[in-house]
């Protein structure tokens, strides 16, 4: 999978609150893909960040499931840290017609508009 593939899912997700710093990506030769990312969690939106991308990319709904999945990864605390330095994020894909792109354009569509104005990411 060419590097060109994930720009539109990278180019979105840095515009995600209390997303930071590089966004790592790869591929199997199967099609499967991920991408790798740091939530600041504490920055104000950060849970807001994780419900979000969670909602969407592991249970839109019983009849719109995608086949993606959305968790924590970590090396083991005991031997590294706390979340706030060594805790990152995962988006994975376990199906090959499912590209990046079209990950960016379902998160697009449901995640809130702009995705950069903090405004929209507030609760009421």
């Amino acid at each position: 999978m060419d590097d060109r593939t994930f720009t539109s899912l990278i180019d979105f997700l840095s515009k995600v609150p209390a997303i930071t710093g590089t966004i790592g990506k790869g591929a199997e030769e199967d099609g499967r893909w991920w991408v790798k990312f740091e939530i600041d969690i504490n920055n104000q939106f950060a849970w807001h960040a994780v419900q979000e991308l969670g909602h969407v990319l592991n249970y839109l709904s019983i009849e719109e499931r995608l086949p993606t999945t959305f968790h924590p990864v970590s090396p083991p605390p005991y031997m590294n840290g706390g979340p706030e330095e060594y805790l990152s994020w995962v988006i994975e894909c376990h199906d090959s017609k499912f590209r990046p792109g079209t990950c960016a354009k379902w998160l697009e569509e449901r995640l809130p508009k702009p995705v950069d104005d903090l405004s929209q990411w507030e609760n009421e």
